[in-house]
């Protein structure tokens, strides 16, 4: 299965899902934001074998407002160059607008991993011949008050529909990509991997979150990135 049809089937699926509070909005870019990811898709993931880096879910100024995973807007425009026409979701939290190529708060989380990749890489092409970046769960989820709330944080009531839509998207990927590794990016990632791949001939293995929130992360995350891919043999 091609990873647009994929993409396609996963967003049809947690569409029809409901969550429960605190959420209070849900932002689903792979509607208001497809025609981007697709092309992201298309241009990017065509490459089999390598490092499958998988990260949790859109941030509010990154996925949320480009499509493409640690979107930052800058780094999807400039380096990656991937833009055009964002439209907004149906229900949109007047603190949290998607304003898409318009944004001009930077995702540090995206900088950092995009930024990574074109120093060690310099270019797209270079880079995605060895690796691919993806989201475990493409929903993005807020709180009556605007703030983040990440796939962990949810009931686990609420849990078990999106996580079995969002398995079976990335065990299919992981089917078409064949990579020989899979490196989720965060805890998290690392652990819906896990499950997700079971039983497929690969490793999976974790890095630090690049996000600000990540003391760690904070001391320099080229290094980390740098120490979990040294052994991949990429």
């Amino acid at each position: 299965m091609e990873p647009v049809t994929i993409a396609h089937r996963l967003r049809e699926a947690v569409d029809q899902l409901a969550f429960p509070a605190p959420v209070a909005y849900v932002y689903n870019p792979l509607d208001y934001a497809g025609r981007i990811h697709d092309a992201y898709l298309k241009r990017y993931a065509g490459r089999q074998g390598g490092v499958l880096l998988l990260g949790m879910n859109p941030g509010p100024y990154g996925m949320m407002q480009t499509g493409v995973p640690f979107g930052d807007v800058v780094m999807v425009r400039d380096w990656l160059g991937l833009s055009g026409s964002v439209d907004r979701p149906g229900h949109e939290h007047p603190k949290r607008p998607v304003l898409g190529f318009e944004c001009h708060r930077r995702e540090v989380s995206g900088q950092r991993l995009w930024g990574w990749a074109e120093r060690r890489y310099g270019t797209p092409e270079r880079f995605f011949a060895s690796f691919f970046v993806y989201n475990y769960c493409p929903l993005g989820f807020l709180d009556k008050g605007g703030r983040n709330i990440t796939p962990e944080q949810l009931p686990a009531r609420a849990c078990a529909a999106l996580f079995e839509a969002c398995d079976t998207a990335l065990r299919r990927l992981a089917e078409r990509l064949a990579p020989r590794h899979v490196l989720g990016i965060g805890r998290f990632a690392c652990q819906r991997a896990t499950v997700a791949l079971e039983g497929m001939n690969l490793s999976v293995g974790a890095v630090a979150h690049p996000s600000p929130a990540n003391p760690q992360a904070n001391l320099g995350w080229d290094k980390l990135m740098d120490q979990a891919v040294a052994g991949l043999k990429v």
